[in-house]
């Protein structure tokens, strides 16, 4: 399935499905979390919350298509991302796109 951050798939013909969304609340284990503590006294990258986060991207993205495939979609378009901070130490992901079909 195609996903894009475009709006329209240039030279196709498309029916809009509509909204698809997937998303996920990922946060790290309590020795993760000391580590990253030190890691942000001394400064650089967080690369276990790198990780985590990149990990919590694919999952919403593949809750998000296997939405649009229940509907019927041949891509979905217009993908964007949001993250909130439910609770501390912790993050939730959204993707979300409007699903089409090609005619």
């Amino acid at each position: 399935m195609l996903i894009a951050t475009i709006n329209t798939i240039p030279g196709k013909n498309v029916e809009v499905l509509g909204l698809v969304q997937g998303s996920t609340i990922q946060s790290q284990h309590l020795g993760k979390d000391i580590g990253a503590a030190f890691k942000n006294l001394i400064g650089g990258e967080l690369t276990n919350y790198n990780k985590m986060l990149t990990e919590a991207r694919n999952i919403a993205l593949d809750r998000m298509s296997e939405q649009a495939k229940e509907m019927g979609a041949d891509a979905i378009v217009g993908v964007r991302f949001a993250s909130s901070s439910i609770v501390s130490e912790s993050a939730e992901i959204a993707a979300y796109g409007t699903a089409i079909k090609y005619v």
